[in-house]
């Protein structure tokens, strides 16, 4: 479970995380734990949620082939559906989740957000792509997140200001985020 918090302002995208590592009911004490839930790819950037082997295989995917170019909604969509073969071809240890629902589509069990020069892009389980304007976030603490960002985000709203706020509010209130917030800034390719 995590945190991720994207946010828009003039030409500016920063994406965030908590840092918080959970394992079954115990968690990682900051200064013993040496990860970031973010991922350079190209020009853009992934922070993942969910079981944290996504990290582990989508840097061993990421490793095997040339650099995807994340760029929109159709390019994301391609490299997961690329990943999402690879995930049950190369790592025979990957599942297909059990849905609560009657989907008729596959379940990652974990969910992504993309901050790329052209936006913000969300990546749910069922592999949908989501384009956002202004912000979005994803993980466990998302709805507190979210509440604090639509409270915060105005137009001439400060992006990192706000992704801190946000991912403060989820820390304080779900129980599966928390710690340090690390977060990165990618220049988009026009203003809002």
């Amino acid at each position: 479970m995590s945190i991720a918090v994207a946010v828009r302002a003039d030409n500016e995208i920063v994406l965030a995380t908590d840092s918080k590592r959970t394992f079954g009911s115990g968690a990682v004490p900051e200064a013993n734990l040496r990860d970031i839930k973010l991922r350079k790819i190209g020009a853009a950037y992934i922070a993942t949620t969910g079981w944290g082997i996504y990290t582990n295989i989508l840097d061993d995917y990421l490793k095997s082939g040339r650099t995807p170019r994340l760029t929109d909604s159709a390019s994301i969509f391609s490299f997961f559906r690329n990943f999402w073969k690879a995930l049950h071809d190369r790592y025979a240890f990957v599942n297909d989740q059990c849905s609560e629902t009657d989907s008729p589509f596959g379940d990652l069990d974990a969910a992504f957000l993309v901050a790329s020069p052209k936006g913000i892009f969300y990546v749910a389980c069922d592999m949908s792509v989501t384009e956002f304007a202004n912000y979005y976030a994803v993980g466990s603490g998302a709805p507190y997140a979210l509440g604090a960002l639509h409270t915060v985000y105005a137009p001439r709203v400060n992006a990192e200001t706000a992704a801190r706020k946000a991912v403060a509010a989820a820390s304080a209130l779900d129980i599966y985020c928390g710690g340090d917030v690390n977060l990165v800034k990618v220049r988009t390719n026009r203003k809002r």
